[in-house]
């Protein structure tokens, strides 16, 4: 055989060095600041470089997928095997009305059932029992056994997961679910997905927790030794690190704070007789996928690491230290402005998750933020997965992303800041000492707070809301239930349940509840699941159960809230107005010169006052104040702008600002750009101007001040 040698393409160019990009980078910038203008600062403290190259990402070449750390996967064939579960959340708060949407979904794409609770489930009480908006709130109501086979009517428990955050305790919710099995004639065993314990998502979310962490995490260990002993592959540990990020924090703080949520449960665990090894494969962890592609790539593989050395620490073999994870798209980035721009945001975000390798995911439907979906905003969501599935074939591939030198930068950078935060809150006795001082919800909101001042200050910028919004589109409608009417029907529907209950089936319930009292963990769920089957409620086994005797410490809560609220308050203040006048607030432009001198200008000055939902009147530019000045009274404006140069300002200023002034009405005054001296600022402003809008100003405040002063 005859020997040949293979020259390397593009052998005749020699290697560059990094050092020959960096100066042809530096020679583009013509003498600007290389890291001021290429280094960008993102809320997790990384720099982000302009290009990455082998040396940056610092990752192992002996690492696969489904192996440990699980970096890379935790599974060897990734979605090849399994494909992510398209699990929808369906927020209705009656179970027929959710029943139907599930059956609907489930013949068109959807392979997974997501049950989320209003507040009165999650916390363990009966409708009557709860106060005014927690029952059917954004979840489903559910407070006895034929609630659930109504909700889930016509599904196949054994062949479709469930996914089911329960809130303070899974057990009661859990021996639910084993007594309709029961009433199919199917096994516990078949039971899959999860059922999930999270109380301190719980404790954050309302401040308060109406039991003991300790109750909450004997029934924690109760429900997941039963089901190591039923063979069930249910998870039943929580934890909802998506939180976090709803409530403004970055991606270092979701992992951190997800880490040491999910430390501390297995501590609890392992304080009642279950090891680091047997719990930690009951866990499932829920994370937000946001608009920052990569970093949110990198976040799901940090997340493994994390896990992977917190449950190997812990004592577990590296086999149990697998971290399965559900992705929901981020509630912080969404608008109720131009909406349909979510559909972007979140065709971005489900592609992040996936391709960072989530198990299920959610895809919020585009209205999510002012009503409840409806079955055209729900499939628009659920296609999004089935086209990145289908379509685009991103499970082909397992770990797509490995070996980007970008990706694995971030990966192990967002890892070593999440670990360091984490050791914090370690030092301050676990997480739920930490949460007892406020800690992480005063790290977040501090964050919270910076970003959104950016979003305020429009270096955060929100496509249709804070950037390039659209003043012609017509207040999204909401269709949010009567929560009064529908707490009432779900009342008299728990009430008739009860009175058609035979009053023996009522002597074995509380045989069943007394039985409870002195139970065994081993014994809980037998006596729970036969005192559903007789008819017991919710709230009756809660009771039972602790829940509400002796409340848990009072805590400060952690808001979910959105960007891109002081807008949408802006706009609905000014589309109130031009409902009571007939016509949108305007602001008249007072450009001078031609279009070269007042465009840049005079097109700020429309972009920021839109964000506020004034409407800019604009012209070709006036030659002499006192033409400007004219034209603004005729007009009647209110609100004057002057657009120029700042060559120019020191002639046009005093004296247009004097005129506006001294007539009749006289308009609020603005002059676009910040004079470059306080002295000239002060002169300005004695000569009549109200204020200064620029790239640093904060636009929401100072919208906010101009609506104020005009009386609206």
């Amino acid at each position: 055989m005859k020997n040949t040698t293979t020259t390397p393409l593009f052998a005749e160019f020699p290697p560059p060095a990094p050092t020959d990009w960096r100066r042809l980078a530096e020679e583009s910038l013509e003498g600007a600041p290389f890291d001021k203008k290429l280094v960008t600062r993102t809320p997790e403290g990384i720099d982000l470089q302009p290009i990455y190259t082998r040396a940056d990402a610092g990752y192992a070449a002996g690492e696969w997928p489904g192996l440990p750390p699980f970096g890379r996967g935790a599974d060897a064939l990734g979605a090849r095997a399994q494909s992510w579960r398209v699990c929808q959340e369906l927020p209705y708060g009656v179970p027929e009305e959710f029943n139907a949407a599930l059956l609907m979904d489930l013949n068109r794409g959807q392979n997974a059932v997501n049950l989320i609770f209003d507040i009165a489930t999650r916390l363990g009480l009966d409708p009557q029992e709860a106060r005014p908006g927690e029952v059917g709130g954004c979840g489903l109501s559910l407070a006895t056994l034929d609630d659930l086979v109504r909700a889930l009517r016509g599904v196949d428990l054994a062949a479709v997961p469930v996914y089911a955050p329960a809130g303070v305790s899974a057990l009661p919710i859990t021996a639910m679910f084993v007594a309709a099995l029961a009433e199919q004639g199917k096994p516990a065993s078949v039971l899959h997905g999860g059922i999930l314990s999270d109380p301190y998502s719980e404790w954050l979310g309302g401040g308060v927790l109406p039991c003991q962490l300790a109750s909450a995490f004997d029934d924690m260990a109760a429900v997941t030794d039963w089901a190591a002993r039923s063979g069930s592959a249910l998870r039943t540990v929580g934890v909802a690190a998506n939180h976090w990020a709803d409530a403004g924090g970055s991606a270092v703080h979701e992992l951190a704070f997800g880490l040491a949520t999910g430390v501390d449960y297995l501590r609890a665990l392992g304080d009642r007789h279950i090891t680091a090894g047997r719990a930690a494969p009951r866990f499932l962890f829920t994370f937000s996928s946001g608009s920052h592609f990569f970093m949110e790539v990198a976040k799901f593989r940090a997340a493994r690491l994390l896990w992977a050395r917190a449950v190997t620490a812990a004592g577990a073999p590296a086999e149990s230290a697998r971290m399965v994870c559900h992705a929901r798209t981020s509630l912080w980035n969404k608008t109720a402005l131009d909406p349909h721009v979510n559909l972007l945001r979140t065709t971005t975000e489900a592609f992040a998750a996936v391709i960072g390798g989530c198990a299920s995911l959610h895809v919020a439907p585009f209205d999510e933020c002012h009503k409840v979906p409806d079955d055209f905003s729900r499939r628009l969501a659920r296609n999004i997965q089935l086209i990145l599935a289908e379509e685009c074939q991103l499970g082909r591939v397992v770990d797509p992303a490995g070996g980007s030198w970008y990706v694995e930068s971030l990966t192990r950078q967002l890892a070593a800041k999440a670990w360091a935060q984490f050791q914090e809150v370690e030092k301050r006795g676990g997480m739920a000492a930490a949460i007892r001082a406020g800690y992480p919800q005063e790290t977040v909101d501090r964050l919270a707070a910076e970003r959104l001042t950016a979003v305020e200050s429009r270096r955060d910028g929100i496509i249709g809301t804070n950037l390039h919004p659209n003043l012609k589109e017509r207040a999204p409608e909401s269709n949010l239930p009567d929560y009064d009417e529908l707490a009432a029907r779900r009342i008299r529907q728990v009430a008739a349940y009860r009175q058609a209950t035979p009053c023996e089936r009522d002597v074995e319930v509380m045989s069943r509840l007394d039985q409870l009292l002195t139970a065994t963990p081993a014994t809980k769920m037998k006596l729970l699941t036969d005192a559903f089957a007789h008819g017991a409620t919710l709230g009756e086994v809660g009771k039972v159960l602790g829940i509400g005797r002796t409340a848990e410490t009072m805590v400060p809560r952690l808001r979910s809230r959105r960007r891109s609220e002081p807008f949408e308050a802006l706009r609905r203040r000014a589309d109130a107005f031009a409902t009571n006048t007939g016509a949108r607030p305007s602001v008249f432009l007072a450009n001078f010169g031609p279009r070269k001198q007042h465009a840049a200008r005079a097109d700020f000055t429309a972009g920021f006052f839109a964000a506020g939902g004034f409407e800019a009147k604009s012209n070709p530019g006036f030659d002499t104040p006192q033409a400007a000045a004219a034209a603004a009274q005729a007009a009647g404006a209110r609100l004057v702008v002057i657009c120029s140069t700042d060559e120019t300002y020191p002639a046009l200023v005093p004296v247009l600002a004097g005129l506006l002034k001294a007539g009749p009405n006289p308009p609020q005054v603005v002059l676009a750009g910040l004079p470059a001296t306080p002295e000239l600022q002060q002169q300005y402003r004695q000569a009549g101007v109200d204020e200064f809008i620029h790239i640093r100003a904060n636009c929401a405040q100072l919208l906010s001040r101009f609506q104020e002063k005009l009386g609206f």
